[in-house]
């Protein structure tokens, strides 16, 4: 049945004067539908900002990507009962050939690129600075989804021949080149002067992604080819004299600058390693699972059976994030549940002492010609009110709640129009499903025996 716009109007304004005239019943119980919707927003900003995140942290890792990193030699303690000491097999640790071997090998691998990293200084005209040289092959840019702000990329000829050229991250040219182009200038990394040929574009990435995810911080690090690191600055697989001379000491002397030798410093000057990672793109991202075990037992082969490595697959972790957040959203699902469960039980329970408070002002209505539709109307308007009013409450409530939540939790939240309204058509429900049982009683009460009660 119809009703017309007067009509409607006219029991909305009944139904806002009566809840005006109960205004601390009403908002105490509103209560439980502002924090069942707040829980309800918080929920899906969660939901959203866990989708969001997902997303970003694949577009830096590649979803058919996979990591292969040393792993550093652990000391064990000595076991007084052990009779025969344990032989220790010769692993020439993650090499390059590693990483051409895997590409050549296995054919669901796409393309490999290999990873070196050398802590070293920056100078140019007077200024340096500390920072990372990293040595990379013509696929690693692509791999990790690095763009080009100026310039351009390595050639092959640069590659296979170990030319003295860089490509820059952004921070490095906001701090080296102020005034001029950095494009074709010189920069001296260490104690090698290096050309710039690329500039990237500028890629924030906070530093709790990073060492989460592993991914560098590209705006501060000066690239340059594997064959560049290899031949002009630094090769892990080579012995050196200065090796020689360090392994021929019976006794180490502790002088200030080694008392002064940082953790990192520490790690670079034992490590033996000749490649720091090994990035792995396979053609299908339905096979990085399979290709990493494969490439788990190819590589204890090649490493005569020492596991001096680890390989790592960014979709599983990501995936173990996300699960967790699942789970974080299936806590706040129930509740929200719980809370619009007992939010609308307390509006069924106030509507029920309403109708009994007003039954002279029901039977007085029917009197002057009001029909039971008219009387459930105004109810059930009233319930509905009251859910509204806990709703957008709720929805600003919720709202700072997920912002809280960003601050002080560190995950991300993003709160969308789809939630609010989501949000807000569970209040109008909640207002309607707990509301209609104390409307329909109200229009079926006799209005003789209305006037007549006490």
């Amino acid at each position: 049945m119809r009703v017309a716009p007067v009509q409607l109007a006219f029991t909305v304004g009944t139904a806002v004067e009566a809840v005006q005239h109960n205004k601390l019943r009403a908002s105490l119980t509103s209560l439980g539908i502002l924090f069942g919707v707040a829980s309800v927003i918080a929920m899906l900003a969660i939901g959203k900002g866990a989708e969001q995140e997902i997303l970003e942290q694949l577009r830096l890792l590649g979803s058919n990507n996979m990591m292969i990193t040393p792993l550093v030699e652990q000391k064990e303690g000595r076991v007084e009962d052990q009779p025969q000491r344990e032989v220790k097999k010769f692993s020439p640790g993650l090499t390059d050939a590693d990483a051409q071997a895997i590409a050549r090998v296995i054919p669901a691998v796409d393309v490999t690129s290999a990873e070196i990293v050398l802590n070293t200084t920056i100078t140019r005209e007077g200024r340096h600075r500390s920072g990372k040289l990293v040595g990379v092959d013509t696929t690693y840019f692509r791999l990790t989804n690095l763009e080009l702000a100026s310039g351009g990329w390595f050639t092959p000829l640069q590659v296979e021949r170990g030319l003295p050229v860089a490509i820059i991250g952004d921070g490095v040219r906001a701090r080296f080149f102020t005034t001029e182009t950095p494009i074709g200038r010189p920069l001296k990394v260490g104690n090698t002067w290096l050309t710039v040929v690329g500039v990237l574009v500028d890629r924030r990435v906070s530093s709790q992604t990073a060492q989460r995810l592993g991914i560098r911080d590209a705006n501060l690090d000066v690239y340059v080819p594997v064959g560049t690191m290899l031949l002009r600055f630094r090769n892990r697989a080579q012995v050196t004299q200065r090796d020689i001379e360090q392994a021929a000491r019976s006794v180490t002397v502790v002088t200030a600058d080694s008392a002064e030798e940082s953790e990192e410093q520490r790690q670079e000057r034992i490590n033996r390693n000749q490649l720091d990672r090994i990035i792995v793109r396979v053609t299908d991202s339905k096979l990085v699972t399979g290709v990493a075990e494969v490439v788990q037992r190819m590589l204890a082969r090649r490493h005569n059976s020492v596991v001096d490595f680890e390989v790592t697959v960014p979709e599983q972790l990501l995936r173990q994030e996300q699960r967790t957040k699942a789970i974080f959203n299936v806590v706040l699902g129930a509740i929200a549940s719980i809370s619009l469960l007992v939010g609308g039980i307390g509006i069924m329970n106030i509507m029920l002492a309403s109708v009994l408070e007003r039954i002279r002002e029901i039977g007085v209505r029917r009197a002057v010609g009001a029909t039971r539709r008219d009387v459930l109307l105004q109810f059930l308007s009233e319930a509905i009110l009251i859910s509204i009013a806990g709703g957008v409450a709720g929805i600003l409530f919720g709202t700072g709640l997920s912002a809280g939540i960003r601050h002080f939790a560190g995950i991300q939240t993003i709160v969308s129009y789809l939630s609010v309204v989501v949000a807000f058509g569970v209040s109008i429900s909640v207002g309607i499903a707990f509301g209609i049982m104390p409307a329909y009683r109200a229009a079926r009460q006799d209005p003789v025996i209305c006037l007549r009660y006490e």
